[in-house]
């Protein structure tokens, strides 16, 4: 925009509210500014919009004063308050005309950081004779070059102006009464707690605004609150030691005047250590500055903060640990420190505030499994499962119980606490139609100890978790189900009953996860006396399942849980030639063509075709009729040990059925068993590798080497009985 276009400025100002200042008889009025640059046209050019605040002091106010000719004055001195805002005007300064004065310049403000409180410094010393006014902050600063009483005097005077935020820019403004405050600080602290505390609290004041956080920093105001601290830990050490002397030298008497003595001193001091510590965690917003105080040892220095008995210090201490537990060097030094052991008294507390930032500590360090077993060496688990109860605490106990319940040690130790009765209270009682996450994940987890489940099916337990699964077909109860159906034992027939349920379930439930899970419950039931073949024919399970291996959309999930029911099926003679004769053998074939990457699936299939080749009806129809014990010689050979295991095992029943594939078994497992010996051979010279008996004969002549087919399985030997070779073959 060229200046000569610009040719009018126009200003339009719209009232806001009207307030009463936090301590001084004085009005706030509130209002926004808007400017706007006018072209030659009257167009607006360019504009800009600020909000204001005028302060309006009511010097002649008093009992007497008429508020409503007092109002009157104050509109026609103040264009900003239009005739409409009268009635509000007026019971402005009613309030103000009525109001008590404020104790030590405290304001109605409240502190711009979160978390623990502000701290107060009223409770540290005795409330001001005189109210501060900011026109006079340079006779405050004069008082702080004299005696250590007056030093007191007009550090508590700059700290009742600090405490209004209305007056924090021009104070940190004022060099001078910065430069004075952090010298007196230094070079008094040690004398006066009261002096310390006030002083502190006045750059604790201006650090819970970002932008002043560069002058504190300039002033080493961290650095020093790092010594203060420490200093007055080692004074509160002493003086328990004194105490504990007297008990044992001093008269009863003497020792409780003693004690009352050192509750009052420790008070004062609680109040100095938590002004600092709070000035610390609000100049940790800055990832710098903090890594700064790490170095400088601030973890031990809040670890040895934890013995302390006041709520409100804790509070802020736990707070400031917790911030500082989310980077791996401080979780480090916190295991070090043993920070679990100095949690475990603070779980219960009485303070709920204190109590949930607790937990939730514990939980930022249950991520790290060292800290999970400290956690449950100071006995936290009975703890922890006792808060599950509270509203307040239930969500971060029972992630903090989730974590430790991963730990396979540490899960038969949840049979000894009430936590499988609370927990399946809140599951049977959850409000929403899907249970809660967290609760769900540490139920998972549990049942998958077997006492654990044993526990759950106490009872009605096992039939209204299943009702709860059925009503609401949540995938995360059918999983905790499923869970409890993996045990060996009276916990498996439990389920003979449900099984009409789960089966009809297959065909009416369109959620695939809740499915994935039914078929995985189903996969589970091992039963010797349980009649497959009746079930599938019953609820027509052989076509779901053939619709599941041919459809080409299935998931894998569900694919896995599919042939695992099938493998578990198959142990019923009748089941296996049902499945069999229904053409099931050619799918399941493809499909470990088809997953030959995925060990998981291959593994299940393989079993599949053991469990069909363990009966005589089906042993011929998988060596006639399909190709699955050409891929199982192949897959002798895989890396995965499982696989090989199962895979020996099957074509050892083939073998027995089959003389044809027995030999090509047999000569395939020698050629893999002399692998190396053979490659060997055939790759050097026979002088090469032929070694001499002691009567200097080779063990190894030219018409012993093997000749491999290319083109067949078969391996040709010298008939000549002289040989010297010898070959283990595997039967």
């Amino acid at each position: 925009m060229q200046s000569e276009d610009a040719k009018y400025l126009k200003k339009r100002v719209k009232t806001g509210s009207i307030d009463v200042h936090p301590t001084e008889k004085a009005l706030l009025v509130n209002y926004e500014l808007e400017a706007t640059i006018l072209g030659e046209l009257g167009d607006p050019m360019l504009g800009d919009k600020k909000e204001c605040q005028k302060i309006i002091r009511l010097t002649s106010l008093s009992a007497e004063t008429n508020v409503a000719q007092l109002a009157r004055e104050v509109m026609a001195r103040c264009q900003l308050i239009p005739p409409s805002r009268q009635p509000e005007l007026e019971q402005a300064i009613f309030y103000l005309q009525h109001r008590r004065p404020p104790r030590g310049g405290e304001t109605r403000q409240q502190s711009a950081a979160p978390g623990p409180s502000r701290p107060d410094s009223a409770a540290s010393s005795p409330e001001p004779a005189e109210l501060a006014q900011l026109t006079d902050v340079d006779s405050y600063v004069e008082l702080l070059y004299e005696e250590l009483s007056e030093k007191e005097r007009g550090a508590q005077l700059l700290l009742q102006l600090a405490r209004n935020p209305d007056n924090l820019d021009e104070l940190v403004n004022n060099e001078a009464m910065i430069g004075a405050l952090s010298r007196t600080l230094r070079e008094e602290w040690k004398k006066s707690t009261a002096l310390a505390t006030s002083i502190v609290y006045i750059f604790f004041c201006m650090s819970t605004f970002s932008q002043f956080h560069g002058i504190i920093v300039k002033q080493k105001m961290g650095s020093l609150c790092m010594d203060i601290v420490d200093h007055e830990l080692k004074r509160y050490a002493q003086w328990r030691e004194d105490l504990a002397r007297r008990k044992r030298a001093a008269s009863e008497a003497e020792f409780q005047q003693a004690r009352v003595t050192l509750v009052r001193l420790v008070k004062k001091q609680n109040q100095l250590l938590r002004v600092c510590l709070y000035l610390l965690l609000n100049l940790a917003e800055d990832v710098k500055t903090e890594e700064k105080m790490r170095r400088r040892g601030v973890v031990p220095l809040l670890c040895r903060c934890l013995d302390r008995d006041s709520a409100d210090l804790l509070l802020l201490v736990v707070t400031f640990l917790k911030k500082l537990s989310v980077y791996v060097e401080n979780k480090d030094d916190m295991l070090d420190l043993s920070v679990c052991e100095r949690l475990s008294p603070l779980v219960p507390h009485d303070n709920a505030d204190l109590l949930n930032v607790t937990i939730r500590l514990l939980l930022n360090l249950s991520f790290d499994a060292k800290h999970r077993a400290q956690m449950v060496n100071v006995g936290l688990l009975p703890k922890l499962v006792n808060l599950i109860p509270s509203p307040r605490q239930r969500s971060a106990a029972i992630a903090v119980l989730y974590h430790l319940s991963m730990d396979d040690k540490v899960k038969s130790m949840f049979a000894y606490t009430d936590c499988i009765p609370i927990c399946m209270k809140l599951v049977l009682e959850w409000p929403e139609p899907k249970v809660g996450l967290e609760l769900m994940a540490l139920c998972i987890n549990l049942t998958a100890n077997k006492r654990n489940a044993e526990l759950v099916c106490e009872g009605d337990g096992l039939p209204l978790l299943v009702a709860r699964a059925f009503q609401h077909q949540d995938p995360l109860v059918m999983k905790m189900v499923r869970n409890i159906s993996q045990h060996e034992g009276q916990t498996k027939v439990l389920f003979l009953e449900f099984l009409g349920e789960f089966a009809e379930s297959l065909h009416s439930c369109s959620e695939e996860e809740f499915v994935v899970e039914t078929v995985g419950v189903l996969g589970n039931l091992s039963i010797p006396d349980l009649d497959f073949d009746r079930l599938f024919r019953q609820f027509r399970l052989v076509d779901w399942m053939k619709s599941k291996l041919t459809s080409g959309s299935c998931e894998d999930d569900l694919l896995l849980e599919v042939v695992v029911l099938m493998g578990t099926a198959c142990a019923d003679e009748a089941c296996s030639l049902l499945l069999a004769e229904a053409g099931l053998l050619p799918p399941l074939v493809d499909l470990l063509n088809a997953k030959q990457e995925d060990d998981e699936m291959v593994l299940q299939i393989i079993y599949v075709f053991h469990q069909l080749t363990a009966h005589p009806s089906t042993r011929q129809l998988i060596i006639r009729d399909t190709h699955a014990p050409a891929y199982l010689v192949d897959l002798l050979h895989d890396k995965n040990a499982q696989i090989r295991r199962v895979c020996d095992a099957t074509l050892d029943l083939i073998a027995e059925a089959d003389p044809a594939w027995a030999t090509r078994i047999r000569l395939e497992k020698f050629r893999w068993h002399n692998s190396q010996w053979l490659d060997m051979v055939e790759t050097q010279p026979a002088e090469e590798v032929a070694a001499y008996d002691t009567d200097g004969e080779p063990f190894l002549h030219e018409r012993d080497v093997l000749y491999q087919s290319d083109t067949s399985s078969e391996v040709l030997l010298d008939d000549d009985s002289s040989t010297h070779v010898r070959f283990d073959v595997l039967e």
